[in-house]
């Protein structure tokens, strides 16, 4: 359990510190990574850390999909707070680091909603929805190709963030809000990044469950 934790703490650690760090360094540089690079940034972290991870603690990096398996029955509900204090810790702590590397630029990385609150509420359950949808195909049915998980996922990650990004920041990962959200003490309509992604990879999990065991 402690090395699944540390490997889930470091994963999320590297998708916060990329990602954000993307977002920063971009603003730092006045535009040099651009939006498509930051979307393409957190694709390629998650694909990354997938491999990486994947075959000690499962990569799950985001609390919502760790709930998603467990609703599921694929992963036991006594370890999730386990996961999700590991995920939460890994988050913080890229949040910090990039804190002592640039300061407090912006609002580091954080998510936060350039239209309604509906718009990003829904947004961010439909992402999720996707999101969760393609890691249980991934994940937990055999008849899929092992080895193409992390990239499968990781493009769902890139290709949302891409077009979902300017409205709603694309989260679809409580951890990676909360952790630049803490350290810059930007917390506007913070609790939709935990209801969306939650609502959305309850229901993304539910339905290929569903279509799983009925196939």
């Amino acid at each position: 359990m402690l090395r699944r934790c540390v490997a889930e703490a470091i994963g999320t650690a590297c998708l916060v510190f990329a990602g954000t760090g993307a977002i920063i360094i971009n603003e730092i540089s006045g535009g040099a990574i651009s939006h498509v690079g930051i979307a393409l940034t957190f694709g390629m972290i998650v694909a990354t850390m997938i491999y990486s991870t994947g075959h000690i603690s499962g990569a799950h990096i985001n609390p919502a999909v760790t709930l998603g398996f467990a609703i599921t029955k694929n992963f036991p509900w006594k370890e999730v707070p386990y996961y999700w204090l590991a995920q939460i810790i890994g988050a913080v702590s890229a949040s910090s680091a990039l804190t002592l590397i640039f300061g407090t630029i912006g609002n580091m990385g954080s998510t936060v909603p350039s239209g309604s609150d509906i718009q990003s509420l829904g947004l961010e359950i439909i992402l999720t929805f996707i999101l969760m949808f393609v890691i249980m195909a991934m994940a937990t049915d055999i008849r899929s190709v092992g080895g193409a998980a992390a990239v499968a996922i990781g493009m769902t990650v890139a290709l949302e963030a891409m077009f979902a990004g300017p409205i709603s920041g694309a989260s679809m990962n409580p951890a990676r809000s909360f952790g630049p959200a803490l350290l810059s003490s930007e917390w506007s309509s913070h609790w939709l990044y935990w209801v969306g992604p939650i609502t959305g990879a309850t229901i993304g999990a539910t339905v290929y469950q569903w279509l799983k065991e009925e196939d």
